[in-house]
């Protein structure tokens, strides 16, 4: 059985579980981190890793795997370690207030705090009713999600959505693939405003098409996907020829066993305290995607803010009888562990 010891053990390799693992640095506080992925990185690398993203202080534009090796190298200096491929199954508080983490392949982490980073949980893509369509999933022209933009080099696609991920591939794709059209059932986006406003601009120039009040009713092909219909809520049909169809629903977020850890739950998400992001039992954390409280944005950079005040929470947990005063990196640079 492997056995580790550590301050923090941070669930979940994402951005804000690694932005976590340089403030804890800076207050030196070694960390520990387990995802069930088999590479760090969370959505960003599992997902999208060459989607551009644009709300990052600093950053005009960065593609999410740039990011995350980014953040990779930021941490270096703290030589966090890593348990991953395994997910976290339970926990036992210990009479000193300390923890132990299980993983499913048996891995036990010995730590002071917990910090839950895992992003939506477990999650799966939502796939539209439409009949057969599971036929054509495994790389036969359904997708649910865009890892490689280079797939779809030259190629003719339907997407379908109208939240930040159709729009922003919509307009990634359009400078990779032959043909693009978007469907959308409504006649308003969920996205943001700004990334509408381009797509439309791509329709008005020719470089992209954009069908509104639709959706897409019926895959068709003979083993692989070659035509979709669409139908208007006014009940026309056009049938359209593609190389692949991306739905893109969200995700269906599921807590998984963390979801039995006995912490307060809203709207299956963990439900915390703003001054430092604990859960209702103490010593236990959430950020990111997988916390709840009012007003909370499930944005990367908001999750980056949530790992710093957490991080001091986790401090005071650790060392009640210690007193930390704030030092800026600007003035006394990186700390080593």
């Amino acid at each position: 059985m492997n056995s580790i010891s550590t301050d923090i053990c941070i669930i979940g390799a994402g951005p804000v579980g690694l932005f976590a693992v340089f403030e804890a640095g800076l207050l030196k506080l070694r960390c520990h981190v387990v995802d069930a992925l088999p590479q760090v990185g969370g959505q960003l690398s599992e997902i999208y890793p060459k989607k551009p993203i644009y709300d990052i202080p600093g950053f005009p534009d960065i593609l999410a795997g740039d990011l995350v090796s980014n953040l990779m190298r930021q941490i270096e200096p703290f030589h966090p370690t890593f348990t991953l491929g395994e997910r976290v199954e339970n926990y036992e508080k210990q009479d000193d207030g300390s923890f132990i983490v299980t993983t499913v392949d048996g891995t036990q982490i010995h730590c002071k705090a917990i910090a839950i980073a895992g992003g939506l949980g477990s999650f799966e893509p939502r796939k539209p009713a439409i009949e057969s369509l599971e036929t054509f999933e495994g790389g036969k022209g359904v997708h649910y999600m865009v890892r490689d933009p280079e797939a779809f080099r030259d190629q003719r696609l339907v997407i379908a959505g109208g939240g930040d991920s159709a729009l922003d591939w919509t307009i990634f794709l359009a400078d990779v693939a032959k043909e693009v059209t978007l469907v959308h059932r409504g006649t308003t986006f969920r996205g943001a405003a700004d990334s509408a406003e381009k797509v439309k601009s791509l329709h008005e120039a020719g470089r992209a098409r954009l069908v509104l009040s639709s959706n897409v009713t019926h895959v068709h092909g003979n083993g692989k996907l070659n035509a979709v219909t669409i139908t208007a809520n006014d009940g026309t049909t056009e049938s359209l020829e593609v190389d692949s169809f991306i739905p893109l629903f969200g995700l269906t977020p599921k807590l998984g066993p963390i979801g039995e850890w006995g912490l307060e739950i809203e709207d299956n998400a963990v439900k915390v305290n703003t001054v430092d992001y604990s859960s209702s039992v103490p010593g236990i954390f959430a950020i990111g995607d997988i916390n709840t409280y009012p007003g909370k944005l499930k944005l990367i950079l908001c999750g980056f803010h949530e790992a710093a005040l957490m991080c001091q929470g986790a401090f005071k947990y650790i060392n009640p009888d210690k007193k930390y005063v704030l030092k800026y990196t600007t003035v006394n640079g990186v700390p080593t562990l």
